[in-house]
């Protein structure tokens, strides 16, 4: 398909609006594992409690979720600011409990911020983006999730993961230069309609993935959003906009 043949997403109706720049903004936000909010610059600042490593016995790395629910059918786009690396940033969306349940419900196990344990193997269904992938001792993986020879700091992408399973989906090329040469703000778009999202960073498209329902399950419909980030990465947040999208042929 050529690229002006390919749907475009217009936004519509502004859903939601966060401005991210104080307590009184994310009074409501959970933060899961040791994750630590602050507003240094009038911006939301996400950074661990503890180094990585660490000396202490801890698992550093968080989450931190938006408490509304959203529907399907929208894109979610944000300023991002990265401050230190290395570490890596994600974005979760559409994320739900297996039984429809609101990501946050008490009902639903206890989470603490374990990647693999709390969100891969669980009880809650979520699609979640990575980015700014900067970590010096992980090396970057394929959609096979075969490893090859470059660490991810060396070898940038983006990549899309479905859940239940953490299964890789999709990835591309990441764009955002490191914490020496960026320039930020860099704003960050996520179309989620129906089986299709679109990422994308300042207007330029990094992936496309249109999900069949079969391989990973059923296509996820609505649910809330959040940021995750390992350490020890420091990264601000600003401008969330949640806006009803149209799909043009």
């Amino acid at each position: 398909m050529m690229l002006e043949d390919r749907s475009n997403f217009e936004n519509q109706e502004l859903l939601y609006e966060n401005p991210l720049q104080s307590e009184a903004d994310t009074e409501d936000f959970v933060i899961e594992g040791e994750g630590l909010a602050s507003f240094p610059r009038d911006r939301l600042r996400l950074e661990s409690r503890y180094g990585y490593p660490s000396n202490e016995d801890v698992y550093p790395h968080f989450l931190c979720w938006c408490p509304e629910t959203f529907p399907d059918e929208i894109a979610v786009s944000w300023d991002f600011y990265p401050i230190h690396e290395p570490g890596l940033a994600m974005f979760w969306f559409a994320a739900r409990g297996q039984n429809g349940e609101h990501v946050l419900d008490d009902s639903l196990s206890e989470r603490n911020g374990r990647y693999g344990e709390d969100y891969g193997d669980s009880d809650i269904n979520a699609l979640h983006t990575s980015y700014f992938r900067r970590n010096t001792d992980v090396k970057t993986s394929n959609m096979s999730e075969e490893r090859f020879g470059y660490y991810e700091r060396e070898f940038q992408t983006v990549n899309l993961r479905k859940s239940k399973g953490l299964n890789p989906v999709m990835w591309g090329g990441d764009p955002i230069p490191g914490v020496a040469q960026a320039n930020p703000p860099y704003r960050i778009r996520v179309v989620k309609y129906g089986p299709d999202v679109v990422f994308s960073v300042e207007d330029l498209e990094v992936y496309r993935w249109s999900d069949d329902g079969e391989t990973h399950g059923p296509v996820l419909e609505g649910g809330s959003i959040g940021f995750r980030q390992m350490a020890p990465l420091i990264a601000e947040y600003a401008d969330l906009k949640v806006h009803s999208v149209e799909k043009v042929e």
